[in-house]
């Protein structure tokens, strides 16, 4: 597993844009106790910067007037928060028993012999990044690939093959 532990900096303050400011707010309405709020806004500000900096941990903190240990704790245990950046296709391939099972590690094989990254690294023109993450709850269907979002079930090279010819 990719060593969670370090945030990067992206070296500027951060500030949710005008539409996930409301969003933010909108929420708050929500969660009456205002740490509950913590994954909710790093999603927005995922969605918003397509990683978690150490400017969001600082600024998703004050915001929510908690400390930012707290976020940073939230943030480094999900896998579905990217801390560094990712490509602008970023595939997540479940590692977990039934979708190693059934041959999870050919797919990986293949996107590092065919794109030329493996687990935890983009591609040189930034099109995709691989992970390897933990159960993404497809166990029935799998092996189970998440790209930006978007689940493919029962997945094997050849299909997958398919959806990357599709992709932009």
């Amino acid at each position: 597993m990719r060593d969670r532990s370090q945030l990067q900096a992206a070296g500027q303050p951060f500030t949710f844009d005008a539409e996930r400011n409301d969003e933010f707010e909108r929420l708050c309405t929500r969660y009456p106790i205002r740490e509950s709020m913590i994954m909710p806004a790093l999603w927005l500000a995922q969605e918003q910067q397509g990683w978690i900096s150490a400017e969001v941990i600082e600024y998703i903190a004050e915001r929510l007037d908690t400390y930012p240990a707290k976020v940073y704790e939230l943030a480094t245990f999900y896998t579905m928060y990217h801390l560094r950046p990712v490509g602008t296709y970023h595939i997540c391939v479940c590692r977990t028993l039934s979708c190693y099972l059934r041959d999870k590690q050919e797919i990986v094989d293949f996107i590092t012999d065919e794109i030329g990254i493996k687990p935890g690294q983009v591609s040189e023109d930034g099109r995709f990044s691989l992970e390897e993450v933990e159960c993404l709850g497809h166990c029935g269907t799998a092996p189970v690939v998440q790209i930006n979002g978007e689940f493919h079930e029962e997945m094997n090279v050849e299909k997958l093959k398919a959806v990357l010819a599709h992709l932009d």
